[in-house]
């Protein structure tokens, strides 16, 4: 849904968006239309009302970006391919070619892994590594001209009550004139993005200052009884945009908006530019051209057309139902399994452990909150899973969902993988402490952090009532709060947890990370949870529910006494 405030901007972004649809053809997936002020409140309820003349909808495509790749090379394999993963280039090799040319004939590469260092030769050398593009190129020639443009784009991850869950929202001109858009995306909501020109690295971080202009622009289209918090921010991440020039254009300082394809005087081949829509006609033009440059020989003409990939060969929308009815699963956990898997959903299904209830009869979850199965975690294994960050990043979603449930399950996760793959005890200790590093520096965890440093700004009633509140914590007057007081004090109130949730509502607040709640670390969460820096907390939602129960009870004086 485009919103439209200004009745001069109706026919403009209308022409634009019917534009569109003339582009798409026959691969158009629906004819866009428009929508009055009362039919577009009710399609996305949580719209800005005040000025609103309209909506105009338009449809575009969705998919899991992470589950396509691996297929695209579950496929490749199946093909004849032979795949490296957790693989890294440390040098191109060279030939003397017919014509006293060196050419690129293989490379030297590495087995991050294992450490081991190896050569791979071949007829024709592809670079398609996307930001690294130039990287790869300077290797083959050190002095040629770098034709990518890397640029930033930081997303969040918000509630799925933030927007309806078949319709997404975008604003094509914010106050700095970049768009930004409000999508559901696995029954959450992703709102992004930021465009800033960057260096290439291999772990992009999301600054505050990012999240916060996301935030700003969101709020400007939505109701105001919908209240726009930082701490509502689930998961925020940055990923690296490979905007490339076209060397053989006359104007060298524009950018490509379509896929740029280089051959080198080395005959390296480079594909850099492009989009997911477009990929297979990217894989056809390259593989075109790495016959010319190579002199090949192919068997057969190209096979993209019409092919399916891995996991599609017999899938229907309704294949989740078979899965609900042969192994007992959740029906949301059925579709995620044959929405992600397609036909392998069965052999995920199949390695499902019993649930020790009634409904669903198998399926143990990582975690409550999202449909993600542990065994999905063995399943993973068989299709390359090396790592912790792989499980938690590029098999499942969870870390780009909600950082914090990542976070909780990763010890899980590296438990599985351990029984799969082997692994010691100290090389479980570092899946542990990399996967934790990668929370924290990607995908938002060390922002946490940072707003629960925000200065505490309590008026002198205020610091007097948290004050009193830490005191029915800290009831030995020690100064600081223990696991143990924490136990007391649930059991006081009758709520029951388990030691795993209680070290969980512990390190939420634990800043210093020496086990202990200071004062000071219990008012700056009082205070980040009064601004709306952090929305939830399991201690403050504790403290509330002691405040409601002490409120509910009636003084013996005022009931007419006891019996």
């Amino acid at each position: 849904m485009l919103p439209v405030y200004k009745w001069w901007q109706l026919p403009y972004f209308y022409a634009g968006i019917k534009a569109y649809d003339i582009v798409a053809g026959k691969q158009c997936l629906k004819k866009s239309y428009f929508l009055s002020k009362s039919r577009a409140l009710e399609f996305f309820p949580m719209l800005k009302e005040e000025a609103l003349v309209g909506a105009i909808v338009y449809y575009d495509g969705q998919h899991n970006d992470a589950r396509m790749n691996l297929a695209l090379a579950l496929t490749s394999t199946r093909m004849g391919a032979t795949l490296c993963n957790h693989t890294e280039v440390l040098e191109l090799l060279k030939k003397k070619a017919e014509d006293g040319r060196e050419v690129v004939c293989g490379a030297k590469v590495r087995d991050c892994m294992t450490g081991k260092v190896f050569e791979v030769r071949a007829k024709t050398i592809i670079n398609a590594t996307g930001p690294f593009t130039d990287t790869i190129r300077q290797m083959a020639d050190p002095e040629t001209k770098k034709i990518c443009q890397p640029s930033a784009g930081v997303h969040v991850v918000l509630p799925g009550y933030y927007s309806p869950r078949a319709m997404g929202l975008l604003d094509p001109s914010t106050s700095d004139g970049r768009v930004i858009f409000f999508l559901p995306w696995e029954h959450k909501t992703l709102a992004g993005t930021t465009d800033t020109p960057c260096k290439v690295s291999d772990s992009p971080t999301p600054s505050e200052e990012e999240i916060q202009f996301i935030l700003k622009e969101i709020k400007n289209y939505l109701s105001p009884d919908v209240q726009v918090r930082r701490g509502d921010v689930l998961s925020a991440w940055s990923g690296i945009r490979p905007l490339v020039t076209d060397p053989k254009a006359k104007n060298t300082q524009s950018l490509s908006r379509n896929h740029v394809i280089d051959v080198s005087s080395s005959n390296l081949i480079t594909i850099a530019g492009g989009k997911w829509t477009t990929y297979r006609s990217m894989a056809m033009d390259t593989v075109d051209a790495a016959i010319e440059a190579g002199k090949l020989q192919p068997e057969s003409d190209s096979k993209t057309d019409g092919l399916l990939l891995d996991g599609a060969v017999g899938w229907t929308p309704t294949m989740y139902i078979r899965l609900v009815q042969d192994f007992g699963l959740e029906a949301d956990v059925a579709q995620h399994l044959a929405n992600t898997y397609g036909n392998h959903a069965f052999e995920v299904a199949k390695l499902a452990e019993l649930t020790g209830k009634r409904n669903p009869i198998v399926g143990v979850k990582l975690t409550e909150e999202f449909p993600y199965l542990e065994a999905e975690v063995r399943y993973a294994v068989r299709e390359y899973a090396c790592t912790a960050i792989d499980i938690l990043a590029r098999r499942t979603r969870l870390a780009f969902l909600n950082v914090q449930a990542a976070e909780d399950v990763t010890p899980r996760v590296v438990e599985i993988m351990a029984q799969e793959l082997g692994w010691s005890k100290q090389r479980q200790k570092e899946e542990k402490e990399k996967a934790l590093k990668f929370l924290f520096e990607q995908m938002g965890n060390s922002n946490r952090e940072k707003l629960m440093s925000i200065p505490i700004n309590f008026t002198a009633k205020e610091v007097q009532m948290y004050n009193k509140k830490f005191e029915n914590l800290d009831t030995e007057k020690k100064g600081y709060i223990t696991s143990v007081d924490v136990r007391r004090f649930l059991d006081s109130i009758g709520e029951k947890v388990t030691e795993d949730q209680l070290r969980d509502m512990m390190n939420e607040v634990d800043c210093n990370k020496n086990g202990l709640i200071e004062k000071d670390e219990f008012l700056q969460l009082m205070s980040a949870l009064k601004t709306g820096a952090v929305s939830h907390s399991r201690l403050g939602r504790a403290i509330e529910i002691h405040e409601e129960k002490r409120r509910d009870v009636i003084p013996t004086e005022r009931s007419g006494g006891g019996v």
